[in-house]
């Protein structure tokens, strides 16, 4: 028995050396890394205090198109919003106020189904995200705009691009920015207004030659005056051909001619006689007509004139200031002025000769051509009688 002792003891002894390395280890490590571990993936598992609001509420209909989107995040930031209608049309907006917000950069469609996704994170960067639909409101009263110059158009460089509104518009400033004007090369385009229904842009000067010119009418769902909303959403592209600018000299009783600059011709002509001066100022070509009837009753003159065969005819006012050609005028180009406001240039009867000052300049002439009348004893003619705010100064325009 005694010589078993020491080999119990020895055996003992290096069990409890192996039970307290094994027990000690594990104590160790799950004090170190495992219980570290288990509270790390505690708090990821946490859910993110940051919350997301959107308005209006999901589902909600008849949704206003202008004010009623709202995306917001409380007790975190927003990282992501997406809002686009059921085609995937995106709206631009802004992450805002330290990503606490986000609005809407312009309007939304009437009568469109849209779609919220947004997305925040919280200061431990979880995250929390919210999706929502919306459909706006149809609205009862609508408006659209007419405008010139048309699609696809190649233009002179004095013409504007005009808007003439269906209803009148008592929110101007909302219409006005739901149209944009850009150009190739670029220049600054400023809109302004004659009375509530007609909105014109321009550049400070006339277009330079072979500009390209591109109109976005985002009308659709702009509140143009209470409860009436546009219902228009289309693209307008154009583009300016060669300058051509023609002065007439009412004291010299001739017009010249100038393409991209250069004099190339000296035409004489016949204008308003006293007591029907022609308006003075800058008038732009806005409508060609081989042929057209001008009679005096339509424009205030009584039965003064009615002549059903007018040939070479170019508008340059609404109120009916035509340059044209004129086959009854005798010896009055470049002598004496006769007509009753417009500007006559020597032609024949029924137009065929091509040789002929009208015809030789109506046939190089477009719409949106400029016309300048100089030296006649009338007032400039009215900005809005005809395209012809260029006889507004660039502060006026901008006001």
């Amino acid at each position: 028995m005694n010589g078993r002792r020491p080999i119990s003891a020895a055996l003992l002894g290096a069990a409890l050396l192996l039970v307290t390395a094994c027990g000690g280890g594990g104590g160790a490590d799950s004090g170190r890394d495992g219980k570290g571990k288990s509270d790390k993936a505690a708090e990821a598992n946490k859910p993110s205090l940051a919350v997301v609001t959107v308005a209006p509420k999901d589902g909600a209909g008849s949704v206003a198109t202008s004010g009623a989107l709202q995306v917001k995040a409380d007790k975190g930031k927003l990282t992501e919003v997406k809002v686009s209608d059921t085609k995937g049309n995106p709206v631009e907006g802004e992450i805002t106020d330290g990503g606490a917000s986000w609005t809407p950069a312009h309007h939304l469609a009437a009568s469109t189904k849209y779609k919220v996704h947004a997305v925040a994170k919280d200061k431990e960067g979880r995250e929390s995200a919210k999706d929502t639909t919306f459909t706006t409101l149809t609205p009862k009263n609508t408006f659209i705009g007419t405008f010139t110059p048309e699609d696809g158009s190649k233009v002179g460089v004095g013409m504007p691009f005009s808007v003439r509104f269906t209803r009148g518009i008592t929110k101007p400033e909302d219409v006005e920015k739901a149209i944009s004007v850009t150009t190739e090369p670029s220049v600054p385009v400023e809109g302004h207004w004659f009375g509530n229904d007609r909105l014109d842009f321009r550049p400070e000067e006339y277009w330079a030659a072979g500009t390209k010119v591109t109109v976005k009418l985002n009308l659709d769902g702009v509140e143009g005056r209470p409860g009436v909303y546009g219902k228009q959403a289309r693209t307008v592209k154009f583009t300016i051909g060669r300058s051509q600018v023609s002065t007439v000299d009412v004291k010299t009783k001739t017009m010249t001619v100038k393409r991209d600059g250069k004099v190339i011709k000296k035409i004489p002509v016949t204008t308003g006689k006293p007591g029907y001066d022609t308006w003075n100022g800058q008038m732009v070509i806005t409508e060609r007509l081989k042929v057209t009837r001008m009679n005096g009753e339509t424009v205030g003159y009584g039965g003064e004139y009615d002549i059903k065969d007018v040939p070479h005819a170019q508008r340059l006012t609404t109120s009916g200031t035509f340059i044209h050609g004129n086959y009854w005028g005798g010896d009055a180009f470049g002598n004496y002025n006769a007509s009753h406001g417009c500007i006559g240039l020597r032609d024949v009867r029924g137009g065929y000769d091509s040789g002929v000052a009208a015809a030789w300049f109506f046939d190089r002439s477009m719409v949106g051509d400029v016309v300048i009348v100089k030296n006649s004893h009338d007032k400039p003619v009215a900005p809005d009688n005809g395209l012809n705010g260029w006889n507004m100064s660039w502060a006026d325009w901008k006001k």
